[in-house]
């Protein structure tokens, strides 16, 4: 093979099993969880959007939330899941960046929405009677806009950094998507600077979005502990907790999978991290938020009886 990415017309990604039986078993479970998540995902979405009642700036950052949940599920699943069903490994070289693009794109964005939802919650919290005029539905667009541009931007940096790299080391990709740091495995040259420029830019993003979570629920849990009635405080955490629950998920799955040891690294755990930090969130995601959102839950069984 040439010594130029040019000339790769397709990557291979890693199978999660080698016999077909194991195969059609990946199909089925993969299936099972993408439509699990496409059915709640896309019942928190129209709900919102139908219900008048939940056009509030909770549930419009939380129908954005679950648009780049469906998005990011739907990015890396499908070819998977249909690999296995046609026993193939292939991706196309352009299939490859689109998939490694728009991963990006909505998994940043939906850092960026969680931090959001933060402040959300900071307010209604600490500030209710500044709630409306510092989270009206104007500013609620600027800040869900600046989420989404900051998504696209930054995988637009990162993608056009890893592929303009030659790639001489094969086309084998080990992961069952197109991933930066496995693209990153297959260049020929000395990708150390490049590394480092991807790290420090994506650091920078994630510890700043992390920061502005914690302080967020650092002063809405003191503001909690003043609140004199048990009723009060079980509102508040009915709200929180869901939220604090998918940060907590996405932050551990996402930082072990990129900040671990290379020493503790191999196959098996690798694909068993991108498929916790990848495919395990958008699929709970809904159900997180639903559990103690009993307003959400009425709002969903009103639509649902309506339908039936």
């Amino acid at each position: 093979m040439s010594n130029s990415s040019s000339s790769i017309s397709q990557f291979l990604l890693l199978p999660f099993a080698d016999t077909r039986e194991l195969q059609l078993l990946h199909f089925c479970l993969f299936l099972g969880i993408y439509l699990a998540a496409l059915l709640g995902n896309g019942l928190i979405i129209i709900t919102i959007a139908c219900d008048h009642r939940l056009h509030t700036p909770m549930y419009f950052f939380l129908l954005n939330l679950s648009l780049t949940d469906l998005g990011c599920i739907s990015t890396t699943v499908p070819k998977s899941t249909a690999n296995s069903l046609w026993d193939t490994r292939a991706i196309s070289y352009t299939g490859c960046v689109a998939q490694l693009f728009f991963f990006l794109f909505l998994m940043t964005t939906e850092f960026c929405l969680l931090s959001v939802m933060a402040y959300d919650r900071y307010v209604a919290i600490c500030h209710p009677l500044h709630y409306g005029t510092l989270l009206g539905s104007r500013a609620c667009v600027h800040m869900a806009a600046a989420a989404w541009a900051s998504g696209f931007l930054h995988a637009v940096l990162h993608t056009a950094n890893t592929f303009s790299l030659p790639l001489c080391h094969g086309n084998a990709v080990d992961q069952f998507f197109c991933e930066i740091p496995q693209i990153l495995k297959l260049s020929c040259s000395d990708t150390y600077l490049r590394k480092s420029g991807v790290i420090v830019v994506g650091a920078y993003l994630a510890f700043g979005c992390f920061v502005f979570i914690v302080v967020s629920y650092v002063q809405i849990f003191r503001a909690v502990l003043r609140i004199p009635s048990q009723e009060g405080r079980h509102k508040v955490y009915s709200t929180c907790l869901p939220h604090l629950a998918v940060v907590s998920l996405f932050v551990s799955t996402g930082a072990f999978a990129y900040l671990k040891p290379p020493s503790i690294s191999s196959l098996f755990l690798d694909l068993v991290v991108a498929f916790l930090y990848s495919v395990f969130p958008p699929a709970v995601n809904p159900l997180i938020y639903s559990m103690r959102n009993q307003e959400l839950k009425d709002a969903v069984c009103k639509l649902m009886a309506g339908c039936f």
